[in-house]
Protein backbone atom coordinates (compact mmCIF):
# COMPACT_ATOMS: atom_id res chain seq x y z
CA UNK A 1 0.00 0.00 0.00
CA UNK A 2 1.37 3.47 -0.78
CA UNK A 3 2.18 5.99 2.02
CA UNK A 4 -0.50 8.43 2.26
CA UNK A 5 1.57 12.12 2.54
CA UNK A 6 1.59 13.78 6.22
CA UNK A 7 -0.63 16.22 6.46
CA UNK A 8 1.21 19.54 6.05
CA UNK A 9 0.21 23.31 5.32
CA UNK A 10 0.52 24.52 1.84
CA UNK A 11 -0.19 26.86 -0.38
CA UNK A 12 -2.23 26.44 -3.49
CA UNK A 13 -2.39 28.97 -6.44
CA UNK A 14 -5.26 27.40 -9.17
CA UNK A 15 -6.47 28.93 -12.41
CA UNK A 16 -9.34 31.34 -12.85
CA UNK A 17 -12.77 29.72 -12.19
CA UNK A 18 -13.96 28.12 -15.48
CA UNK A 19 -10.49 27.39 -16.69
CA UNK A 20 -9.65 23.71 -17.13
CA UNK A 21 -6.53 22.84 -14.64
CA UNK A 22 -4.01 21.43 -17.48
CA UNK A 23 -0.71 21.91 -15.78
CA UNK A 24 0.41 20.77 -11.86
CA UNK A 25 3.50 22.63 -10.39
CA UNK A 26 5.12 21.65 -6.74
CA UNK A 27 7.34 24.06 -6.20
CA UNK A 28 9.22 22.64 -2.65
CA UNK A 29 11.59 24.67 -0.45
CA UNK A 30 14.95 25.31 0.85
CA UNK A 31 15.86 23.05 4.23
CA UNK A 32 14.55 25.63 6.99
CA UNK A 33 12.40 27.48 4.66
CA UNK A 34 8.67 28.02 4.35
CA UNK A 35 6.08 28.00 1.10
CA UNK A 36 6.31 31.77 1.20
CA UNK A 37 9.96 31.82 0.46
CA UNK A 38 8.83 30.31 -3.23
CA UNK A 39 6.48 32.78 -3.93
CA UNK A 40 8.65 34.94 -6.53
CA UNK A 41 8.64 31.49 -8.14
CA UNK A 42 4.66 30.71 -7.89
CA UNK A 43 4.00 34.46 -9.41
CA UNK A 44 6.15 33.59 -12.48
CA UNK A 45 4.72 30.44 -12.84
CA UNK A 46 1.19 31.33 -12.87
CA UNK A 47 1.97 34.40 -14.85
CA UNK A 48 3.20 32.01 -18.18
CA UNK A 49 1.28 29.10 -17.45
CA UNK A 50 -2.32 30.53 -16.55
CA UNK A 51 -3.81 27.01 -16.63
CA UNK A 52 -1.15 25.58 -14.05
CA UNK A 53 -2.04 24.73 -10.39
CA UNK A 54 0.61 25.74 -8.51
CA UNK A 55 1.06 23.85 -4.99
CA UNK A 56 3.60 24.74 -2.38
CA UNK A 57 4.30 22.23 0.55
CA UNK A 58 5.48 22.79 3.56
CA UNK A 59 8.87 20.52 4.22
CA UNK A 60 7.31 17.17 6.44
CA UNK A 61 9.09 18.03 9.05
CA UNK A 62 10.09 21.04 11.68
CA UNK A 63 13.80 22.03 10.61
CA UNK A 64 15.86 20.58 13.38
CA UNK A 65 17.95 23.62 13.23
CA UNK A 66 15.70 26.03 15.11
CA UNK A 67 12.77 28.73 13.97
CA UNK A 68 9.85 28.08 12.77
CA UNK A 69 10.84 26.54 9.11
CA UNK A 70 10.52 22.94 8.19
CA UNK A 71 12.49 20.60 6.26
CA UNK A 72 12.76 18.12 3.73
CA UNK A 73 15.78 15.81 5.85
CA UNK A 74 18.01 16.61 8.48
CA UNK A 75 21.21 18.32 7.72
CA UNK A 76 22.01 17.83 11.59
CA UNK A 77 25.42 15.31 10.84
CA UNK A 78 25.29 15.35 7.11
CA UNK A 79 27.45 13.74 4.46
CA UNK A 80 28.73 12.33 1.68
CA UNK A 81 27.99 9.22 2.61
CA UNK A 82 24.80 9.55 4.47
CA UNK A 83 23.06 12.20 2.58
CA UNK A 84 21.48 9.22 0.31
CA UNK A 85 19.56 7.44 3.25
CA UNK A 86 18.48 10.57 4.37
CA UNK A 87 16.84 11.43 1.14
CA UNK A 88 15.59 7.83 0.50
CA UNK A 89 13.98 7.80 4.00
CA UNK A 90 12.48 11.17 3.09
CA UNK A 91 10.78 10.03 -0.63
CA UNK A 92 8.21 7.91 0.25
CA UNK A 93 5.64 11.01 1.55
CA UNK A 94 6.52 13.27 -1.20
CA UNK A 95 6.01 10.30 -3.73
CA UNK A 96 2.36 10.02 -1.96
CA UNK A 97 1.87 13.98 -2.22
CA UNK A 98 2.49 13.87 -5.74
CA UNK A 99 0.17 11.22 -6.25
CA UNK A 100 -2.20 12.54 -4.86
CA UNK A 101 -2.38 15.38 -6.48
CA UNK A 102 -2.02 14.53 -9.94
CA UNK A 103 -4.95 12.09 -8.97
CA UNK A 104 -7.20 15.21 -7.32
CA UNK A 105 -6.55 17.39 -11.01
CA UNK A 106 -6.92 13.97 -13.20
CA UNK A 107 -3.63 15.03 -14.75
CA UNK A 108 -1.05 12.23 -16.27
CA UNK A 109 2.82 12.75 -14.83
CA UNK A 110 3.67 14.00 -18.03
CA UNK A 111 1.70 17.34 -17.29
CA UNK A 112 3.61 17.77 -14.17
CA UNK A 113 6.80 19.57 -13.06
CA UNK A 114 8.39 19.48 -10.03
CA UNK A 115 10.54 22.67 -8.95
CA UNK A 116 12.81 22.41 -5.84
CA UNK A 117 14.94 25.24 -4.53
CA UNK A 118 18.14 24.15 -2.72
CA UNK A 119 16.93 21.00 -0.34
CA UNK A 120 14.10 21.15 -2.29
CA UNK A 121 16.31 20.60 -5.81
CA UNK A 122 17.71 17.81 -4.08
CA UNK A 123 14.03 15.95 -3.78
CA UNK A 124 12.71 16.86 -7.12
CA UNK A 125 15.67 15.26 -8.73
CA UNK A 126 15.69 12.22 -6.40
CA UNK A 127 12.08 11.56 -6.70
CA UNK A 128 12.36 11.20 -10.81
CA UNK A 129 15.43 9.57 -10.19
CA UNK A 130 13.64 7.07 -8.01
CA UNK A 131 10.45 7.18 -10.45
CA UNK A 132 11.23 7.42 -13.81
CA UNK A 133 8.64 10.12 -15.50
CA UNK A 134 6.87 11.10 -11.71
CA UNK A 135 7.24 13.93 -13.57
CA UNK A 136 7.82 15.86 -16.98
CA UNK A 137 9.84 18.00 -15.89
CA UNK A 138 12.35 19.34 -13.07
CA UNK A 139 13.50 22.50 -12.37
CA UNK A 140 16.44 22.26 -9.88
CA UNK A 141 17.53 25.37 -8.41
CA UNK A 142 20.92 25.70 -6.37
CA UNK A 143 20.88 21.87 -5.70
CA UNK A 144 22.32 19.21 -6.66
CA UNK A 145 22.42 15.14 -6.56
CA UNK A 146 22.38 13.19 -3.13
CA UNK A 147 24.84 10.90 -5.30
CA UNK A 148 25.74 11.37 -8.82
CA UNK A 149 23.13 8.67 -10.96
CA UNK A 150 24.13 5.85 -12.65
CA UNK A 151 21.42 5.92 -15.22
CA UNK A 152 19.54 9.11 -16.07
CA UNK A 153 15.48 9.32 -16.38
CA UNK A 154 14.13 8.33 -20.09
CA UNK A 155 10.77 10.51 -19.33
CA UNK A 156 11.67 13.64 -17.38
CA UNK A 157 13.51 16.91 -19.18
CA UNK A 158 15.72 17.90 -16.18
CA UNK A 159 16.22 22.11 -16.16
CA UNK A 160 19.38 22.76 -13.49
CA UNK A 161 19.92 26.20 -12.34
CA UNK A 162 22.64 27.56 -10.57
CA UNK A 163 24.41 30.82 -9.32
CA UNK A 164 28.10 30.68 -10.13
CA UNK A 165 28.75 32.20 -6.52
CA UNK A 166 27.11 29.33 -4.56
CA UNK A 167 29.22 29.08 -1.27
CA UNK A 168 26.47 26.83 0.20
CA UNK A 169 26.08 24.46 -2.72
CA UNK A 170 28.94 24.49 -4.78
CA UNK A 171 28.16 25.00 -8.74
CA UNK A 172 30.69 22.00 -9.67
CA UNK A 173 28.29 20.08 -8.23
CA UNK A 174 25.75 20.21 -10.70
CA UNK A 175 28.20 20.94 -13.52
CA UNK A 176 28.81 17.13 -11.89
CA UNK A 177 25.89 16.39 -12.44
CA UNK A 178 24.99 17.59 -16.32
CA UNK A 179 28.37 15.98 -17.10
CA UNK A 180 27.43 12.44 -15.83
CA UNK A 181 23.70 12.99 -17.58
CA UNK A 182 26.02 14.04 -20.51
CA UNK A 183 27.35 10.78 -20.45
CA UNK A 184 23.94 9.27 -19.81
CA UNK A 185 22.19 10.40 -23.10
CA UNK A 186 20.31 12.47 -20.34
CA UNK A 187 17.68 15.10 -21.39
CA UNK A 188 19.24 18.01 -19.38
CA UNK A 189 19.97 21.76 -19.36
CA UNK A 190 22.25 23.92 -17.74
CA UNK A 191 22.44 27.64 -16.94
CA UNK A 192 24.70 29.25 -14.26
CA UNK A 193 24.49 32.82 -13.47
CA UNK A 194 27.09 35.17 -12.93
CA UNK A 195 27.21 37.28 -9.54
CA UNK A 196 24.59 34.75 -8.18
CA UNK A 197 24.98 33.14 -4.99
CA UNK A 198 22.47 30.57 -2.96
CA UNK A 199 19.57 32.10 -3.78
CA UNK A 200 16.30 32.00 -6.17
CA UNK A 201 17.32 35.30 -8.00
CA UNK A 202 15.27 36.72 -10.38
CA UNK A 203 17.67 36.22 -13.34
CA UNK A 204 17.29 32.40 -12.77
CA UNK A 205 13.54 32.08 -12.60
CA UNK A 206 13.19 33.58 -15.71
CA UNK A 207 15.75 31.59 -17.25
CA UNK A 208 13.70 28.57 -16.03
CA UNK A 209 10.28 29.98 -17.44
CA UNK A 210 12.26 29.98 -21.06
CA UNK A 211 13.42 26.67 -20.67
CA UNK A 212 10.14 25.42 -19.74
CA UNK A 213 8.39 26.97 -22.33
CA UNK A 214 11.03 26.67 -25.33
CA UNK A 215 12.62 23.71 -25.01
CA UNK A 216 11.54 20.49 -26.79
CA UNK A 217 12.40 17.30 -24.83
CA UNK A 218 14.77 14.76 -26.27
CA UNK A 219 12.13 11.63 -26.28
CA UNK A 220 9.93 13.95 -28.73
CA UNK A 221 12.49 14.31 -30.64
CA UNK A 222 13.36 10.82 -30.91
CA UNK A 223 9.78 9.82 -31.66
CA UNK A 224 9.38 11.86 -34.21
CA UNK A 225 12.75 11.05 -36.01
CA UNK A 226 13.24 7.31 -34.66
CA UNK A 227 15.04 5.85 -31.68
CA UNK A 228 18.55 6.05 -32.99
CA UNK A 229 18.55 9.39 -34.58
CA UNK A 230 19.74 12.69 -32.84
CA UNK A 231 18.86 16.29 -33.96
CA UNK A 232 21.08 17.43 -36.71
CA UNK A 233 23.63 19.13 -34.53
CA UNK A 234 24.11 15.81 -32.70
CA UNK A 235 22.84 17.17 -28.80
CA UNK A 236 19.65 17.86 -27.16
CA UNK A 237 18.05 20.46 -28.42
CA UNK A 238 17.05 23.18 -26.23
Amino acid sequence: MAASPPISRSLEFLPEPGTEVRQLFILLHGVGGLPDNLLPLAEAVRAAFPAAAVLIPEGFEPFDGGGAGRQWFSVRGVSEENRPERVARAMPPLEAYVRQAQARFGLLQSDTALAGFSQGAIMALELVQAHDGMAGRVIAFSGRYAQLPKTAPMYTTLHLLHGADDTVMHVSHIQAAQARLDELHGDATIDIATHVGHELHPALIQRAIVRLQTCVPLRSWEAALGLNQTPPDGATLH
